[in-house]
């Protein structure tokens, strides 16, 4: 795929860099640039520019893009970025980040935005879904069913526990966004370990739901249950 991420912060540099380790094209557009960014996702396409421009999603070639992510840390650009790539482009896909739970009601078809991920309203879910350790959550479901967001705690047992994220052997599919660890979301790198009870979030696909149990638990694929919780 060929994605474009609005938004070169910790959060829009940690979906680049797990997007180019699955395979993909990413071109990444912010008006901050420095070299220290730049360094962090060096596979990735850099353009230095104002996206909520017309002309610079024209020269990002939006058009010939699968999917948008906006990522900035303001909802206003990411509503706006939305809507340019859905209504000026026909962008198939578009996933924009909420950064105010106050905002969220706007984020929507409407305004463009086909997924909206709030992190307050994650944390939220999985503090209220009575779940034990080692049990997948699954907190939405995509349109069409073709992928889902999953939280998984990690046991103390837990093989994969010390190994670094870029050891993980993940399923096809499988894609790491966060990790809640102390209540802290934190945005993951190839670099950091895995440490026991920590709240691991994936973009994943339903087949992939329980092998993706079994590595980080240890268990049979067939004793994963997974829990639905759909925001």
């Amino acid at each position: 795929m060929r994605v474009v991420v609005v938004g070169a912060g910790s959060v829009g540099r940690s979906i680049a860099h797990e997007l180019i380790y699955n395979g993909h094209q990413v071109l990444l557009i912010d008006n901050l640039l420095d070299e220290a960014r730049t360094r962090t996702v060096p596979e990735a396409s850099w353009l230095l520019a104002d996206a909520c421009e017309t002309s610079t999603l024209r020269e990002a070639g939006l058009e010939e893009c699968d999917v948008v992510v906006c990522a900035t840390g303001d909802d206003k650009v990411n509503l706006v970025v939305s809507l340019l790539a859905k209504t000026e482009f026909g962008v198939p896909r578009t996933v924009a980040r909420v950064n105010n739970p106050k905002n969220e009601w706007m984020f929507d078809e409407a305004w463009g935005v086909d997924v909206a991920v709030s992190t307050p309203r994650l944390m939220t879910a999985l503090v209220e879904e009575a779940v034990s350790v080692g049990d997948l959550v699954r907190l939405f479901q995509f349109q069409q069913g073709r992928a889902t967001m999953v939280e998984i705690t990690v046991p103390s047992d837990s093989p994969s526990i010390g190994r670094a994220v870029g050891q993980l052997r993940l399923p096809a599919d499988c894609v790491l966004v966060g990790i809640i660890r102390d209540e802290v979301p934190i945005a993951p790198s190839r670099d950091d370990s895995v440490e026991a009870l920590d709240e691991l979030l994936f973009l994943t696909t339903p087949e992939a739901e329980a092998p993706l149990g079994a590595l980080l638990t240890g268990r049979d694929p067939e004793s994963i249950r997974t829990i639905s919780h759909d925001l």
